[in-house]
């Protein structure tokens, strides 16, 4: 996928929620967000879905430098973690690629900023 990169964990669901928190806690990030879009799904459609969790997650220092680079950055903020079980049951771990995202914004300060992110998110992946 262009937007996102992830991969397949050998966690159930709930223990890969726990890690990837974690994980991002290492890299300075925090969960501002936690959508659990299976449940909301039942609850508005009556409609069952394999588990599907969105966690937004938030890097203060480098949200402030975005944000002062580009005061309506907030429309592509937080990163998105999305944690999923597919038909099979098989848990997979996915990531916005905020260089991806950043590509539309046209400021030269934000750049090296989605690097920054990705590389750390890059870290995150690596380590469940």
């Amino acid at each position: 996928m262009s937007f996102g990169f992830g991969k397949a964990v050998d966690l159930d669901f709930d223990a890969a929620i726990d890690k990837v928190i974690d994980e991002l806690q290492k890299e300075g990030f925090g969960v501002l967000s936690d959508i659990d879009v299976a449940a909301k799904m039942k609850e508005k459609l009556d409609r069952d879905m394999p588990r599907y969790r969105i966690l937004g997650a938030c890097n203060p220092p480098l949200a402030w430098e975005a944000i002062h680079a580009v005061e309506d950055i907030g429309l592509l903020r937080p990163c998105n973690v999305l944690v999923r079980e597919d038909q099979d049951g098989k848990v997979h771990v996915e990531f916005m690629d905020p260089q991806s995202v950043q590509s539309l914004v046209d400021h030269p300060g934000v750049a090296p900023l989605a690097e920054q992110v990705k590389s750390r998110l890059e870290k995150v992946q690596a380590a469940l």
